[in-house]
């Protein structure tokens, strides 16, 4: 079999009409369609484009042809598309089908029909629309408190899709527009969590991705129970923090650190820590120190064991002063990845009142 070369663009006129003079002579024939303007059709992605042409006289001489070139010259297929076919379901149609149409099938085709003078030709415009798809989003990032974020989220389709931020929180706000960048400044701890991009367009449900932020700050102190014991039973001081990394913490008397031992139990979990006096005597009474750190920071709350008996204690625990807060530089140690910069680290110190029990 010989492959049939197609003519160049300029040439297709007058090569059409040679190829539709060579097909069997009908009566002169009119396209219904040859008096309308160029007509569109859109199609979906992936879906089966029919492009209509329909003549009066089942002799006619009838060629359909794109910018490529001619795709059929009466049954004669000159197209290699395997996609491409004709349309007849009677013997007046010569329409065009495109079967899985793509985004490169997109323009102007031309059905031409041979009358008794010249050509006429109908033409209709294909539009191809495709369903929005996120093509880049950003990774999921980690940054300190006051920091600037900027979240990337590129999307593609036709028509162009919108883009539309939101922070999926129980309160989300939204941030809509047509941008594929949102830009968070001096970022705070309320602001984490994961952000979802949608890319939208009337073609089909939208494309969603979601970004997760991760917001690092400080140790606070949310909750510390001191507590009064009975000699001889079990107590336990309780103490909590809020801190991203997660803190650690330690107990301490009297500026001396305490461990698990000698009837003292330290349990610390994410955002808490206790400790447990399994026998209470008295020489366990007095003030303790919790102290939450990560590395961003330092905090230390004041609890206090007391005796049922003392009626001071929580007179003098209620006029506890509140946190003082103090900024430390810290510098990274040898081997760091941030060798040669300088960390800024918050200590917070709560005053600590020492009670004395009799």
């Amino acid at each position: 079999m010989v492959a049939r070369v197609q003519p160049d663009r300029k040439q297709l006129p007058l090569v059409l009409l040679r190829l539709l003079c060579l097909l069997p002579t009908g009566l002169p024939v009119r396209s219904v369609d040859f008096n309308r303007g160029t007509d569109n059709i859109t199609v979906r992605q992936g879906d089966t484009a029919i492009l209509r042409c329909v003549v009066e006289d089942k002799n006619s001489k009838v060629a359909w042809l794109n910018r490529s070139g001619i795709i059929f010259a009466g049954h004669d297929k000159w197209s290699l598309d395997p996609r491409v076919e004709l349309e007849k379901r009677h013997s007046l149609e010569y329409s065009l089908r495109i079967q899985k149409v793509d985004v490169y099938d997109e323009g102007s085709y031309t059905c031409s029909v041979q009358t008794q003078h010249e050509p006429k030709t109908s033409q209709v415009y294909l539009i191809v629309q495709v369903p929005p798809k996120i093509s880049n989003i950003s990774s999921d990032v980690t940054v300190n408190e006051g920091s600037n974020v900027t979240l990337v989220c590129m999307a593609n389709g036709r028509p162009e899709p919108v883009i539309t931020w939101r922070h999926l929180t129980p309160t989300g706000r939204e941030f809509e527009g047509e941008e594929e960048y949102l830009e968070i400044l001096g970022i705070t701890r309320e602001q984490s969590g994961k952000y979802e991009c949608k890319a939208a367009n009337e073609v089909s449900s939208a494309d969603v991705k979601q970004v997760k932020v991760t917001v690092n700050y400080p140790p606070t102190i949310t909750e510390s129970k001191s507590n009064e014991a009975t000699t001889g039973r079990k107590a336990s001081l309780k103490c909590e923090a809020s801190a991203v990394p997660a803190p650690d913490f330690e107990w301490y008397r009297d500026d001396t650190r305490i461990n698990s031992a000698n009837g003292l139990e330290i349990k610390s979990t994410e955002g808490q820590s206790s400790l447990t006096v399994t026998n209470v005597t008295e020489e366990h009474y007095g003030n303790y120190t919790c102290v939450a750190a990560n590395n961003l920071g330092v905090t230390n709350a004041s609890l206090v064991l007391f005796t049922p008996h003392d009626r001071r204690a929580p007179e003098m625990l209620s006029h506890l002063e509140g946190p003082q807060v103090q900024n430390e530089v810290m510098k990274p140690a040898s081997g760091s990845k941030n060798k040669g910069k300088e960390e800024k680290r918050t200590r917070t110190n709560h005053r600590c009142v020492f009670i004395t029990l009799k």
